[in-house]
């Protein structure tokens, strides 16, 4: 059974900066390409970042290119999201999972960030 720990939200004003971990427990974790998704109130998850198995390549939504970088220690099963100049838009519940991964995979209970204007 794989475990998805979230953790590095909060509450932070506009142009602030937040970093997002996500520790997992399982042995795939290495091989995997893993990813942040996040959900904002009333819409569907979206996927905003994801990262190869071996951290060479990574890529990320148009909305938060330039903005967020994520990273990956396969050693400590353990995925990163940087976050910098964040917007009210980028309020929602974050999550890591493996990328692709659709609703009927296990989520964990995610990260609440929330943007203040």
């Amino acid at each position: 059974q794989v475990h998805l720990v979230e953790s590095g939200g909060g509450l932070v004003q506009a142009g602030g900066s937040l970093r997002l971990s996500c520790t997992t427990s399982g042995s795939i974790f290495s091989i995997v390409t893993m990813g942040w998704y996040r959900q904002a109130p009333g819409k569907q998850r979206e996927l905003v970042a994801g990262i190869t198995r071996g951290g060479s390549a990574t890529n990320y939504v148009d909305s938060v290119k330039g903005r967020f970088t994520i990273s990956r220690d396969n050693a400590k099963n353990t995925v990163y999201l940087r976050m910098n100049s964040l917007k009210p838009e980028d309020t929602a519940v974050y999550y890591c999972n493996k990328v692709p991964a659709t609703e009927s995979n296990y989520w964990g209970q995610g990260t609440q960030v929330t943007v203040s204007s």
